[in-house]
C-alpha cells in the first residue's frame, strides 16, 4: 500500500507543474487520496463484501468528488488532475500511466449485464468533460480531446475529438504520454474553412462573368 501511495506521488509531481512537494501532494490532491479508498474497497468488492466496498467508494467519493466504483480495475500510475465529477463504472479497466481530467465519465449505455463500461489502455489521455460510453476498448498512447463523447472502439495512437467522437490523427510510432487534450485539430472548422474559400472562389467568378457582360453590352450600344 505504502509503496503504491509512492508512486501515486510520483506520478503526480512527474505530470503536474503546480505541484510542488510530496506533502502537498498527499495533503491536496483528490486523485491520490481517492486512490486510496479505492485499493480498500477494491480488496473487500474481490472478497465478495460489496456493500462494504460500497460503502468506502462512498465515502471517498464525498470527500474527494470523484466515484469510481469498487469493482474498477485500475493500473499503475494513474493519475485524475482537479477531478470533481469524475465517474468511473463497475466493468472499466485502466491500464499504466493514464491521465484523466474533471469531469470525464468512463460509463455504460443501459443496463446490460457483464462488461458494460469501457477499456483504456496504456498511456492514455481523456480531457476535461469527455464521456466515454460502452464495453468497447480506447487503444495505447490514445488522446480523447476534451468534450468529446466516444462511443465506438478507438485504436491505438489516434487523437479522437467531437460529438459523437471522431478520429481525426493517427500516429505511427508510440509517442509516449502527452498530456495536451485542447490543441487538437478540429475537422468541423477545416471543413467549413474549406466552404467558405469554395464559396469566395464563386463569388469572384460571378463578379468576374457579370462584369465582362457589362461592358459587352456598352460595347454593343456604342457601335449601334
Amino acid at each position: 500500500m505504502f509503496d503504491q501511495l509512492r508512486r501515486d506521488i510520483d506520478t503526480v509531481l512527474d505530470r503536474d507543474p503546480a505541484a510542488k512537494t510530496r506533502l502537498e501532494v498527499l495533503l491536496c490532491y483528490p486523485s491520490v487520496r481517492v486512490m486510496i479508498f479505492h485499493r480498500i474497497a477494491h480488496k473487500l468488492y474481490l472478497a465478495g463484501h460489496t456493500t462494504l466496498a460500497r460503502w468506502i467508494s462512498q465515502r471517498g467519493r464525498h470527500v474527494t468528488g470523484i466515484e469510481i466504483h469498487p469493482g474498477a480495475t485500475i493500473g499503475n500510475g494513474f493519475f485524475i488532475d482537479h477531478g470533481d465529477g469524475v465517474v468511473i463504472g463497475e466493468t472499466t479497466v485502466i491500464g499504466d500511466n493514464v491521465t484523466i481530467y474533471q469531469g470525464v465519465t468512463l460509463g455504460g449505455t443501459g443496463k446490460d449485464v457483464g462488461k458494460r463500461h469501457p477499456t483504456i489502455g496504456n498511456n492514455v489521455t481523456i480531457g476535461a468533460g469527455a464521456k466515454v460510453l460502452g464495453p468497447f476498448r480506447v487503444g495505447d498512447n490514445s488522446k480523447i480531446g476534451a468534450g468529446a463523447i466516444v462511443l465506438k472502439e478507438v485504436p491505438d495512437n489516434c487523437t479522437v475529438v467531437g460529438n459523437p467522437g471522431r478520429i481525426v490523427k493517427r500516429e505511427t510510432e508510440q509517442k509516449g504520454i502527452d498530456l495536451d487534450h485542447v490543441h487538437l485539430p478540429d475537422p468541423v472548422k477545416a471543413h467549413i474553412d474549406a466552404l467558405e474559400h469554395q464559396v469566395k472562389e464563386l463569388e469572384a467568378r460571378l463578379y468576374e462573368a457579370d462584369g465582362h457582360k457589362i461592358k459587352v453590352e456598352d460595347e454593343t450600344n456604342e457601335n449601334l
